[in-house]
């Protein structure tokens, strides 16, 4: 059955107009009694702004205090600002590329909070403020920022070494510190707050870390360390600051001073983690192995050192290769 439709007359109706009028007739037309968009509810209307304190107190629980102290910071810095006003059920993934643009500038904070935002796009699903399985966060590709490593070379370690030793007296409470740090790979926030009650040698059990529980390895010159400060309490901080015992010693200030003596300026303490996953490749220990000892969570962190273990491998070759050309008589 033919139906017509009037728009208007020529005089009265623009013929721009006409067209626009009937396009939206036949696609009311097309689209008759097909299944229309259900009216917004409630919970489609939650703003990103609205949400996000929610959003942080549910996750609270789950976090470290620093952790949620971050988050929220790269909530209410990098992303309320820009998501604050959208409907969480309409931020879409051309939102977030236009964010990522937006961030490209500050690509460190943008790697941080994109995580924080993910999380809080999976919670708006199970709070049914946004279709399951919608996060448009899904595949966002992060800025490539080159990470510092700075690996120390032997005769760094020797300069470091002697350094120390003169500093013995000097700095009681860093010194040891700075030995663990460089005895075992740990980070520094897992020796300067570490607890007699966790030190079982030959190991170290660390309730919580920043990978969760954690065991750490003692050989035999970190037991050394350990042994000379013990004074038989057996509980409390093994390094605590001496105007606040119930607080942890920071080395930092006393570091800065030692590496500026042993000439290396641009050293930090976190590099001294680095060095000793470069010395445990040289000595030909598994990257399986080294991520053990570091208590990596995943297999991807310790592959940062694969270039190091490309090089150990280069030079053993280098070295055969140039074994074999001198017996053949091809070395002049």
């Amino acid at each position: 059955m033919m139906r017509v439709r009037t728009l208007g007359s020529p005089q009265t109706v623009k013929v721009e107009a006409a067209r626009r009028e009937a396009r939206r007739v036949l696609a009311e037309a097309l689209l008759a009694g097909l299944p229309t968009r259900p009216v917004a509810t409630a919970a489609d209307a939650m703003t990103f702004a609205a949400f996000a304190p929610e959003f942080l107190a549910c996750s609270a629980r789950h976090w470290k205090p620093a952790t949620l102290v971050r988050n929220r910071r790269a909530i209410e810095r990098d992303l309320i600002p820009f998501f604050g006003e959208m409907r969480l059920s309409e931020i879409e993934r051309t939102d977030i590329a236009r964010w990522r643009d937006s961030m490209a500038s500050r690509s460190g904070n943008f790697n941080r909070a994109v995580p924080v935002l993910s999380a809080l796009m999976n919670e708006a699903e199970v709070f049914g403020h946004r279709r399951r399985g919608s996060n448009p966060c899904r595949g966002i590709a992060r800025y490539k920022r080159k990470q510092p490593q700075r690996y120390l070379s032997p005769a760094e370690y020797r300069a470091l070494g002697a350094a120390i030793k003169n500093a013995e007296g000097e700095m009681p409470r860093a010194v040891p510190i700075i030995r663990l740090l460089i005895y075992t790979g740990a980070r520094l926030s897992e020796i300067a707050t570490l607890n007699w009650e966790w030190v079982k040698p030959p190991r170290l059990f660390l309730p919580d870390s920043k990978t969760g529980p954690k065991v750490i390895y003692l050989n035999a010159p970190a037991r050394a360390v350990l042994a000379k400060l013990d004074t038989g309490q057996g509980k409390g901080l093994v390094f605590p600051a001496p105007r606040d015992p119930a607080k942890s010693f920071d080395p930092t200030s006393h570091w800065h001073q030692l590496r500026a003596r042993a000439g290396l300026a641009d050293v930090r303490l976190h590099d001294l983690r680095h060095s000793f996953a470069s010395m445990a490749i040289r000595d030909g220990i598994s990257l399986t192995l080294i991520g053990r000892l570091l208590g990596h969570a995943l297999p991807e962190t310790t592959e940062r050192y694969a270039h190091l273990a490309d090089d150990t491998v280069l030079e053993a070759a280098q070295r055969v290769s140039g074994a074999i050309a001198a017996k053949l008589g091809l070395v002049a």
